[in-house]
């Protein structure tokens, strides 16, 4: 009588545990470990591009595709520490003595322009990383409007079970009154 008015749960996992021996001592399993899916956790780097609501390779244009890798080299510390060096190996070359000497008026007029390339490709850079924040949104938004469409037909149907199992009870308790009657 105790097994009957126990929940299911806890009946499943007396029986199981019983069953098999070590059920009830073996930790539980990572998503990773069921799905074989590494966790996001385990890499940092973004996936967006794996994102079924952002455009991806063959879908980019020319011009997006070299935005993309134009803002992934030019925002990274080996770019960083590859400048670095250049100038160094630049002034070190150059010092009195190389074809821009000291006042590095080359160098200058290098970096100068540099620069400049620098600020136009971050602009173009924002606008793709603008792009895909848009195409992620549109993404969230068409999914929330399938899932409030899917949660409105579930609570329509679970109202119509609601209901008929209301109708369903007071038929039995009508055929239970009917029976003690006939008693």
């Amino acid at each position: 009588m105790q097994n009957a008015l126990a929940s299911p749960k806890t009946i499943w996992h007396t029986t199981a545990s019983s069953r098999v021996p070590g059920l009830a001592q073996s930790p539980p399993m990572t998503s990773q470990q069921m799905t074989g899916i590494p966790s996001v956790a385990s890499k940092p780097k973004q996936r967006w591009h794996r994102h079924p609501g952002v455009r991806s390779k063959g879908e980019l244009t020319l011009g997006e595709r070299a935005a993309d890798k134009m803002r992934n080299g030019m925002g990274s510390w080996a770019f960083v520490f590859g400048s670095l060096i250049f100038l160094g190996a630049w002034m070190i070359l150059n010092g009195n003595h190389g074809f821009d000497k000291y006042p590095f008026i080359l160098l200058n007029l290098v970096l100068s322009c540099l620069a400049a390339m620098q600020g136009a490709i971050l602009l173009i850079a924002a606008k793709r990383s603008d792009q895909i924040s848009s195409e992620l949104a549109e993404h969230d938004f068409e999914t929330d409007v399938r899932a409030k469409e899917l949660l409105e037909q579930l609570t329509a149907n679970f109202e119509a079970l609601s209901a008929q199992h209301a109708e369903l009870h007071e038929e039995l308790r009508n055929v239970r009154a009917q029976l003690a009657a006939k008693e």
